[in-house]
């Protein structure tokens, strides 16, 4: 490949790096200089990304895990338009999330971006509780089972709208760039500080599920039992917790400097593409532009040329108007590309079609949040004088999950080693993940056709109408708690590893709004089901009284909707392969090999 430009002396001794003082990922202290291994980052400030996860996640679940009865309770809605209402307002967390992104890869940095949406966050929380204490738990102690409150108006409703979205915009713009910023913290060029980089991710799911393990229990249990407003001030109390001691580490953490706006890169290597379509390739990369990665400051790393998406070469395709243009020191970038630029485009590119098969998924994963809590209202909750919120039978899930990471790091992972000298592969964990997801979908069916069987069709209140205990909803929970483990864990690290250095924080946003759009289709799902299964007057699948609808069919619909998405991934992924990268300062490189998935 041709250089034209002159590299730029490195700020600081690479030797001085590989003796260990100075990190060798390019990574800075908070005043901008080098990072130095024994002062920064590592597990110090690792555990206390991990610890701020779970205090925010305690937080965030505080609202969302029973919001789909607070709607139903205190706000007066029906099963399907809670379920839908729960689904947006879920969706819209993740969507957010690429705002998150874009800021902390652009402009912001992660430090400063997960800072700024953690105080959006804590004022979320503050209002909703205010609120709920002053205004909508209307009469004093409606909310419960058995005590609907009051009509509300507008401006009430508006408020809590608008306190909720609040929590979504600081939650989501926070999620993506938490995990990465962990990551961060972790040399991956250091071969100890590597192996501890993947181990974060796990350790961060497990930290996000923890979190939540308690607003699954003790808060579900105040929320269920109308005393709304504890639950919501503890949530409150724990994001601000959060925040302070996510800012007590920010003399330890290590940084990347922000990239500059992603969209103007990948819009100059569309435009350039296209203004030299009718321009003869020629073989081989010799003509192919190839900027030294030493001249930017952030660090990143040269992108190595692949032979798809052959069209974009042209970007970085050398002309002789290119030619002139050098010797002027004026090259236009929208006209001529480095190959690094046009590869970063190519990565995203790939990304793409495993990140849709993830969407379907998501639908599944987040019937957890609606439809399982109201099939588990409709059974028989009380065990021994003890009632179980149907909120938190999503503590099974958790535990499910915390066994599974466990099993899977200490006995799978080092038994699929023994057997096939190598690890599987993040596309394989989540093929695994879509194959239980299938499993649950199924249990749940079942579950759900026993329940009508024990259930009285003709009740007014229909919580608890079966006399099928809640406690048969356990498989289910723990099937989606497995599939997670091999599902979003594997995301997390595979759109991690193979997203550009300067869109890391976009990677970890794709997973999010994977969970995003699920709950969007879950939504359009449920309407467009209801929709059809209403006609002639019947009550639908899905109906506000359970007892005379049929979501059991609804559960199969989706397993069978998983097992097509599964087919489908499983070609996205033996066509997909790995990002190549050079070394991190320009000289030589390493390539990676074709990540296949294999049956």
């Amino acid at each position: 490949m041709a250089h034209f430009e002159m590299s730029k002396e490195v700020k600081f001794n690479k030797g001085e790096a590989d003796n260990g003082e100075f990190t060798e990922d390019g990574s800075v202290d908070m005043h901008g200089q080098p990072a130095i291994r024994n002062k920064s980052g590592r597990w110090v400030a690792g555990l206390i990304i991990l610890l701020n996860q779970g205090l925010a996640t305690l937080a965030f679940f505080g609202v969302g895990v029973n919001l789909v009865l607070f709607l139903t309770r205190v706000l007066q809605q029906d099963n399907a338009a809670a379920a839908n209402s729960v689904s947006k307002w879920t969706g819209t967390v993740y969507i957010f999330s690429l705002v998150g992104a874009f800021l902390s890869d652009s402009y912001w940095g992660r430090y400063k971006t997960c800072a700024i949406f953690q105080v959006i966050f804590v004022v979320g929380l503050v209002s909703l509780s205010v609120a709920s204490q002053l205004f909508l738990l209307n009469p004093k102690g409606c909310g419960n089972q058995t005590t609907p409150c009051a009509s509300h108006p507008s401006w009430q409703i508006g408020l809590f709208y608008v306190s909720i979205y609040l929590i979504a915009l600081g939650n989501g713009g926070y999620q993506p760039n938490i995990a990465t910023f962990g990551a961060d913290q972790f040399d991956e060029g250091h071969w100890k500080e590597g192996h501890s980089k993947v181990a974060f991710f796990s350790y961060f799911y497990l930290a996000l599920n923890l979190g939540s393990l308690f607003s699954n229990t003790i808060l579900s249990y105040f929320e269920d039992d109308g005393l709304w407003v504890i639950g919501f001030w503890a949530s409150a109390a724990s994001a601000f917790a959060a925040l302070v001691l996510f800012l007590v580490g920010t003399k330890r953490y290590r940084h990347f400097k922000p990239s500059g706006n992603p969209l103007a890169r990948f819009s100059q290597v569309i435009v350039a593409a296209t203004k030299k379509c009718n321009v003869q390739m020629t073989q081989g990369e010799d003509n192919l532009y190839d900027a030294d990665t030493k001249d930017s400051d952030n660090g990143n790393r040269k992108m190595l040329h692949t032979h798809g998406f052959k069209f974009l070469d042209r970007a970085a395709l050398i002309t002789s108007m290119d030619l002139n243009d050098e010797k002027q020191n004026d090259r236009n970038p929208w006209r001529l590309c480095p190959i690094s630029q046009v590869e970063e485009v190519k990565c995203i590119l790939r990304l793409l079609p495993i990140w849709l098969c993830t969407i379907i998924y998501s639908v599944v994963f987040t019937q957890m949040a609606s439809l399982f809590v109201e099939q588990g209202a409709a059974m028989t909750t009380t065990i021994s004088n003890f009632r179980i919120p149907p909120a938190s039978m999503s503590s099974f899930d958790i535990l499910s999950v915390a066994a599974f990471i466990f099993l899977y790091r200490k006995v799978l992972n080092p038994l699929v080693m023994k057997l096939r000298k190598k690890s599987l592969t993040e596309l394989q964990r989540m093929g695994i993940g879509l194959v239980i997801a299938v499993v649950a979908m199924v249990s749940a069916g079942i579950v759900e056709c026993y329940r009508l069987k024990y259930a009285s069709k003709d009740c007014s209140h229909c919580e608890g109408s079966s006399s099928l205990s809640i406690l048969w909803q356990i498989p289910q929970y723990a099937l989606i708690g497995a599939s997670e483990v091999f599902m979003y864990v594997g995301q997390l690290e595979f759109f991690n590893a193979q997203a550009p250095d300067g869109l890391k924080s976009f990677g970890s946003a794709l997973c999010m709004t994977s969970i995003s759009l699920g709950n969007y289709v879950s939504s359009l799902l449920v309407s467009v089901v209801m929709k059809i299964s209403e006609q002639d007057h019947m009550p639908g699948w899905i109906p506000r009284n359970l007892n005379k609808g049929h979501l059991d069919r609804f559960y199969f619909l989706l397993a069978c909707l998983t097992t097509i998405d599964l087919v489908v991934y499983t070609a996205c992924a033996k066509w997909y392969a790995n990002i190549k990268h050079g070394d991190k300062y320009g000289e030589g490189s390493s390539n990676n090999s074709k990540d296949e998935y294999e049956v």
